[in-house]
């Protein structure tokens, strides 16, 4: 994860708390962030550097990302502020969690799509289904945390 990235996702937290949007619902996109980036990552070495044969070590690339996302953002006491938990569990990291979860439903049910259908539904299925599962993760989290 490049510096200025991290940076990005840091000043966004911050943006977003200022703005009054509750971290668990920033922190959705967050998730879907760090997880869309690992697989450009992870491509990107792949084409650059093939005999790397980096999709062996996919989840290690994965997992180096997550930290280097959010070791910044415990450092900068984004992570760990008392009270700032839902369901006992800290705001930003259930968000990124679960905004994970539901960025990788998303390319899910483009592949499945393409796969019963035989073709995208329409232009740039690929990235609409990811990111329109990602807002209706925000509206839900939002509607539970008011």
């Amino acid at each position: 994860m490049c510096p200025v990235c991290t940076v990005t996702v840091i000043a966004g937290l911050g943006i977003s708390r200022l703005l009054g949007i509750d971290d668990a619902v920033t922190s959705l996109w967050i998730g879907g962030f760090i997880l869309s980036f690992s697989f450009i990552t992870i491509s990107w070495i792949d084409k650059k550097w093939p005999g790397l044969k980096v999709q062996r070590y996919r989840l290690s690339v994965i997992a180096l990302l997550y930290f280097l996302v959010l070791i910044p953002l415990k450092i900068n006491n984004s992570i760990g502020i008392a009270g700032n938990q839902l369901w006992g569990i800290d705001k930003v990291v259930l968000g990124t969690v679960v905004g994970s979860i539901f960025f990788l439903m998303g390319i899910w049910a483009d592949k499945k799509v393409r796969k019963v259908r035989g073709k995208q539904l329409f232009p740039y299925q690929k990235v609409v289904f990811p990111v329109l599962s990602l807002i209706l993760a925000s509206v839900v989290t939002y509607i539970l945390t008011t």
